[in-house]
């Protein structure tokens, strides 16, 4: 078992290391994964500040998600190349509530949102973003996407909502951290600071990219297989994207290492997990690209004293928002907290 998790995670390591430090640092931080608009990305922040604050900051939460489902509508919307004159139509049939701008149909999760904006969160304002983002009309063709300043929206609320909080730093762990792809929101939004937190990756170019943008925090080369921390080392521990590239005998023993160092407990987010009974196992060159089975991971959590939350991402926002839409069907993510705690 050795010798195979040696070849496996030099496979791994090969598999990022081809690839260049600028596209390291950028790969999973822009369009469908932008952190500030991905939704697995804004529950794994949620997850973190209700472990902290308990529910002071739900309705900040609630905000956010509908924010980022209207912005990633508009955002396909930008990719396809819409005009100026379709953006100004859509706006002129928002301010009519109507439900479509010349024959675009607007979905109702966005007119309703439209309608509600501005709006109180506790002790702040969510402006209208959706009126900002229409009046600026002009989106450049050669990397389309939404203005920085509509995106900043709730990263600049979120700084705001904690700036004069204060309590004991949470000792986090996140796997697979990339070159500090969602640690650098942690820190834009004001969280990082009541984290004590850890980022590891196998890619020693992305842990240099990490050192680079954030010298001050703690990142290191690490191996999920074999984690250099003692039992429940840390308070919380989350992940996005990793399991479903691993081996079924790589993913059992990463869920255990994981799940061993870990006091409380756990966000994990999966891009490419069914409802079957089975793994659907896809090797690719020096990795996987599996499509895992919910019933199966989940034991592997529950085997390690967790209870599980799942989470499916497109029925999550039709639930709580009304939005049909989603760029993933296969996206879940699973919160986990350790029995007894």
């Amino acid at each position: 078992m050795e010798e195979f998790l040696r070849r496996e995670t030099e496979g791994l390591v090969k598999s990022w290391m081809q690839h260049g430090d600028a596209m390291l640092r950028d790969y999973l931080v822009a369009d469908v994964e932008e952190p500030r608009l991905n939704v697995q990305s804004i529950l794994t922040r949620h997850f973190l500040i209700e472990a902290i604050f308990g529910q002071r900051f739900a309705e900040l939460s609630e905000h956010e998600l509908r924010f980022s489902s209207v912005m990633n509508w508009l955002l396909e919307l930008v990719k396809k190349s819409a005009s100026a004159e379709e953006f100004q139509a859509i706006h002129y049939a928002l301010r009519q509530r109507a439900d479509n701008a010349e024959g675009l149909e607007i979905p109702q999760f966005v007119t309703r949102t439209f309608a509600d904006l501005p709006a109180a969160a506790g002790e702040l304002t969510v402006p209208h973003y959706l009126d900002t983002v229409l009046e600026h009309q002009s989106f450049p063709r050669s990397h389309p996407g939404l203005p920085e300043a509509s995106l900043s929206t709730f990263q600049l609320l979120w700084r705001k909502a904690l700036e004069a909080e204060q309590s004991p730093r949470l000792s986090v762990l996140e796997s697979a951290c990339g070159s500090a792809n969602d640690y650098r929101f942690l820190d834009a939004f004001g969280l990082a600071r009541l984290l004590d937190y850890t980022g590891f990756d196998l890619c020693e170019k992305n842990i240099r990219n990490a050192k680079t943008m954030f010298p001050s925090a703690r990142f290191q080369v690490g191996n999920v297989f074999d984690l250099d921390a003692p039992d429940k080392a840390f308070d919380y521990f989350f992940v996005h994207d990793l399991f479903e590239h691993l081996s079924l005998a790589g993913l059992e023993i990463a869920i255990a290492e994981s799940c061993r160092v870990t006091r409380a407990g756990m966000c994990a987010g999966f891009f490419n997990m069914h409802e079957g009974k089975d793994h659907i196992v896809r090797p690719v060159d020096d990795y996987h690209w599996n499509g895992l089975s919910l019933v199966r991971t989940k034991e592997l959590f529950e085997r390690a004293d967790f209870a599980v939350q799942t989470v499916h991402i497109a029925t999550f926002l039709k639930w709580r928002l009304a939005c049909d839409q989603t760029h993933n069907q296969n996206a879940y993510t699973f919160l986990a907290r350790r029995v007894g705690t």
